[in-house]
Parts: C-alpha cells; structure tokens; sequence
C-alpha cells in the first residue's frame, strides 16, 4: 500500500503532466475515455468524496483516468485515515490514486525600506485515495453501484434546458461547430448531422465552456485566440476538459467521434504540456470555473442563493 505523496510542487507538476502526456501520445484525451458507451454499465458520475461530495478540476481528471485504468465500478474515493475511520481496511497489496490540493498562505516579509508586507504564496499538497472497490469493511451503502442511465430523451431533456437556462444564443446551420466572440454566439450544426443527441450536447458544452470565458462573464482572455497557436492550445484544452465536466454532471455519455481538428489540438497540446508542466493544472481550473459558472445560471442555482 503506498503512502502518503513526497516531494517538491514542481514535482507534481511534473509528475502528472508526465502522465497526461503519455496518454495524449497515444492519442487518448483522458477527461474523454470515460464517455465511451461500452463503458457506461451505470450513470457516469464525477468522482465523488467519502462524504458524497464531488471532486473538482484537476482532481477529476486524475481520478477518472486512475478509474478507468483500473476498472473501477464505484465513483468514491477516500483517504486511508477517512476509510480506518469508518471501520474499513485497505487490501493488502492496493495503491492509492494522486490527487492535489491546492491553496496559499500569507508571509510577512520585510521590504526594501523596512516595512513588513504580506505576500500571498502558492503551493500545492499531493496525497493519496483509494476507490471504495480497494476497502473492505466499509458500511453497505459505499458499495452500492451507480444507477442505470436515465431514459436517453429524457436526459437530453433536461441538457437543452441546462444550456437554454444559460441565456447563451445558439445558431444552427453549416457543418462546424464555434463560438464567435464577435456576435457573442454560439454556432452549431443541425443535430441530425451527429451520431446521436448525446455527442451533440458533447460539442455544445465545449462550445459553451468558450461562452462562458467572454470578457463581460468570466473574462478569460481569448484576444490572442487566433494569432498564437500556443494560446490557442490553451484554450482549446480548458473547453475539451469543460465539456467532460458537463457530460458527466448532465448525466450525458456520448460516444465521441473524432473531430477532424482533434488530431492537430492534440498535437498542440503535446507542445504546449511539454514546454508549460502547469498547463494541464491550469485548464482544469478554467473549466471548472466556466462549467460552475454556467451552473450558477440555472433557476434552481439562483433560487438557492436568494435563499441564502
């Protein structure tokens, strides 16, 4: 059993991207492997805490990927010490999965004049879990298995709402799908033109993942989107992770066909992860903002904050 994660932020940093570099070098996006049909026995799910809560950002990538590696059923992870708290034992011979936790705490320095000044400092704390599939002993309900997909109509229902909620304008027609920061508009093709509805909702939560980045919402600066390739990356990165991000809180699981821009933005994403080790951490994080962001413009989000 391996214990708890040494060593520096930087490697971590490096560390994981090594990771996520290898599987793009194959030609696996990781925060897609999951969506595949085949694999969907039940309802697809981010990682979940041990008290039910869900992982977000980089951490879902890192345990979607450990999952399926694996082959994982259950979507739980926990500490070694929260599982021993509950009366369980980790099996002899199981290794835990890397996630991180990121936060900063304030020094007081003395500057050039003799002042003392607060600065804010970064750092990153790596540390292990363990899927509920690797404890024994744990009570019943840690063992139950995800239910079986809501009827598909059903749940592209309740998608069209989600992105109708989000005030953003969709414009159908053509055979690319964009985000044009010009008129502020989403672009999609028809969606007879894709395998099914779900991989539409796929395309759709990308796209809206560039929505949500415009200056008058979170204000990611897209202004270098066309002229740098390595920005464009960038970009490119934070909306394919938002998409997942999406798929898996709608409950949506496409069965992806390639774009034909997937090989060229994998192939950037190479060049971009093996120049910046902080890339990958980085677009997690942006899409996690951008999908909570669209979270916070659905009816029941708002009714929720006025109740508070």
């Amino acid at each position: 059993m391996r214990g708890k994660e040494t060593g520096s932020r930087t490697d971590v940093y490096a560390r994981i991207t090594e990771r996520i570099v290898a599987e793009l070098g194959k030609g696996v996006r990781p925060w897609v492997k999951p969506w595949g049909a085949r694999n969907a026995k039940g309802r697809i799910t981010r990682p979940l805490r041990h008290n039910g809560a869900p992982y977000t950002g980089m951490n879902v990538l890192l345990l979607w990927s450990e999952g399926m590696a694996q082959g994982f059923a259950s979507a739980i992870w926990m500490t070694l010490r929260q599982a021993n708290e509950l009366g369980a034992h980790i099996r002899k011979g199981e290794s835990g999965a890397t996630v991180v936790y990121a936060s900063r705490f304030t020094k007081t320095e003395v500057d050039a004049r003799g002042g003392e000044v607060e600065r804010d400092i970064p750092f990153l704390k790596a540390y292990s879990v363990f899927n509920c599939d690797q404890i024994e002993g744990l009570p019943d309900h840690y063992y139950r298995r995800p239910e079986s997909p809501a009827d598909p109509i059903e749940r592209i229902e309740h998608a069209d709402r989600f992105f109708a909620n989000t005030g953003a304008v969709i414009r159908h027609g053509g055979s690319k799908a964009f985000y044009s920061p010009a008129s502020d508009t989403i672009q999609m093709p028809e969606l007879h033109s894709f395998r099914d509805a779900a991989s539409y909702v796929a395309i759709l939560g990308h796209e809206s993942t560039h929505w949500a980045g415009a200056p008058h919402r979170l204000n990611r600066d897209l202004s270098r989107y066309h002229k740098d390739l390595t920005d464009r990356a960038r970009e490119e990165l934070c909306a394919d992770i938002g998409a997942s991000f999406i798929c898996a809180d709608l409950g949506i699981v496409p069965e992806l066909e390639p774009r034909p821009d997937h090989a060229s933005y994998i192939a950037s994403w190479l060049r971009l992860l093996d120049g910046d080790r902080r890339a990958i951490f980085q677009a997690a994080a942006h899409a996690q903002r951008a999908v909570a962001y669209l979270h916070d413009l659905q009816p029941q989000a708002q009714t929720e904050q006025e109740a508070a």
